[in-house]
């Protein structure tokens, strides 16, 4: 069977990640086997996999208000002018931005990123379309920029758009929440010179109280930038507490609030001791937002191989319970409307016979006559099984429209629970015990996947960053991507 596009780019992912990590190529296949269970159980298509719902390589958001200074940020970071900064807001794109061998910055469209798995947002196009109101194309929406620099081997980086009224628009909104579930490590920038946000409370909520109750809330970091600015203030250490106070009522109460400032272009600070007092702060913040995002190489890694878990875990143990009760609950209204619509059917047939020959008048036909009554009402009621199954899961179809939240789990639900309930399976309804392709088979796959994580990758993981026995042992290389061609992206 001649490999799909997908198996193409997935194979291509694999070599890159051959010269990089050999450990997460193999991760790729493993990926793949979780793909073809839930090809079978209908969660999936085709053209999806898992392998691309992921970022294959450590990824830092920077996300905050139009007027933070997110760009500025992002330029002193790389070392060179990448992003346009100004005081008001100046993109209205996700900007992805990763390494490459050329030494010029250049843009590519939205496109490069929705065709090319080893980011993640692979397909997205189709999920923006199902949001978008104006059915903007994708390259409304993201664009990358590639950029020579250190810095970014290994990495991706990517700038929000300046979040102001216009942000709400729901396709912003559903890639914002792609990329905080993708993210490793996401700063959230905040304009000091703003204490108080006043028209920015949606934002502000957007932007914090939709993360403070994560799980994974520790890879927040809420940056206060600017802080040159209050050093006019009689009081600098006032303008923290109101963007305390404000964040507070939006949920923010708890975390780790850092403050800093671009010491290239920052304000003149003429009170010595305001300017060693905001110098010290800066600095030992600055180095501990650096170590964080440098540190992110490692962790990618691990979470690679822990969402590898959780996504077999969250087949065996949510995805096919879920399946498994809406089979049950399309079974039960099927059987309690055909009960109730099948008494009142006999009834009126019933009526019709007394009526017409008289139920004496049935011993009186020949047997063929019979026959064809018989056959003829075997018909009716397998038609009219059909029909009440296949309106019983239209209307369960329209209830997990409204039930799931999440665009991504509702599609493929819906797609599942169609597979479940198609014609064969309709016929056979009091037959069912299981969901479609939940076989021996499939289950014993995603076992496999699992006992692979705890005896194969985290251990050979480990090997790579680890030596319990103190013993001395030759140093593991760490992979540098070759300036080739491959490195353009």
């Amino acid at each position: 069977m001649a490999d799909t596009q997908l198996d193409s780019r997935l194979k291509k992912l694999k070599e890159q990640l051959k010269e990089e990590n050999e450990i997460l190529e193999e991760v790729v296949d493993s990926f793949r086997e979780l793909d073809y269970v839930a090809y079978k159980i209908g969660y999936l298509s085709k053209e999806q996999s898992y392998a691309t719902r992921i970022s294959w390589w450590p990824m830092i958001s920077v996300l905050g208000l139009y007027s933070a200074g997110k760009s500025t940020f992002i330029n002193h970071y790389l070392g060179q002018s990448v992003q346009r900064t100004a005081t008001q807001a100046v993109d209205d794109k996700f900007t992805v931005i990763c390494f490459s061998g050329d030494k010029e910055v250049k843009t590519l469209p939205g496109i490069a990123l929705n065709a090319d798995p080893r980011f993640s947002f692979y397909k997205i196009s189709k999920e923006l379309e199902d949001t978008s109101t104006d059915n903007q194309r994708i390259d409304a929406y993201l664009q990358l920029k590639t950029c020579n620099t250190e810095q970014l081997r290994g990495k991706i980086l990517i700038d929000s758009p300046g979040f102001d009224a216009d942000s709400q628009r729901s396709s912003t909104l559903h890639l914002t929440k792609h990329i905080l579930d993708m993210s490793d490590l996401v700063l959230v920038f905040f304009d000091a010179r703003h204490p108080e946000p006043g028209t920015m409370r949606d934002t502000l909520e957007h932007l914090v109280s939709t993360v403070v109750d994560r799980a994974d809330i520790k890879k927040f970091l809420f940056v206060l930038n600017q802080m040159d600015i209050t050093a006019k203030e009689d009081n600098p250490e006032e303008v923290v507490s109101a963007w305390q106070r404000s964040l507070a009522q939006v949920g923010l109460t708890a975390g780790r609030f850092y403050r800093i400032y671009n010491p290239e272009v920052c304000q003149p600070i003429e009170n010595k001791q305001v300017k060693q007092r905001l110098e010290q702060k800066c600095q030992a913040d600055l180095k501990e937002i650096n170590r964080r995002m440098a540190e992110v190489g490692i962790q990618r890694a691990y979470s690679v191989i822990s969402r590898l878990e959780k996504t077999g875990e969250n087949i065996a143990e949510k995805i096919v319970p879920q399946i498994e009760e809406l089979i049950q609950r399309w079974k039960k209204r099927t059987f309690w409307t055909e009960i109730s619509l099948g008494m009142i059917l006999i009834a009126i047939l019933a009526f019709s016979i007394e009526t017409t020959i008289g139920w004496s008048g049935l011993t009186n036909l020949d047997t063929m006559t019979l026959d064809i009554i018989t056959g003829g009402m075997l018909i009716a009621a397998i038609i009219f099984h059909l029909k009440v199954a296949k309106k019983a899961a239209n209307k369960i179809l329209k209830q997990i429209q409204t039930e799931i939240t999440d665009d991504y789990k509702r599609e493929g639900i819906t797609r599942a629970f169609r597979k479940n309930t198609g014609t064969i399976r309709a016929l056979f309804i009091w037959f069912i015990s299981k969901p479609a392709g939940w076989s021996n088979r499939q289950q014993q796959r995603i076992r496999e996947v699992l006992n692979s994580v705890n005896n194969h990758y985290v251990p050979k993981l480990n090997d790579r960053f680890t030596n319990p026995s103190g013993k001395s042992q030759a140093p593991v290389p760490v992979p540098v991507p070759v300036e080739t061609e491959k490195n353009n992206v």
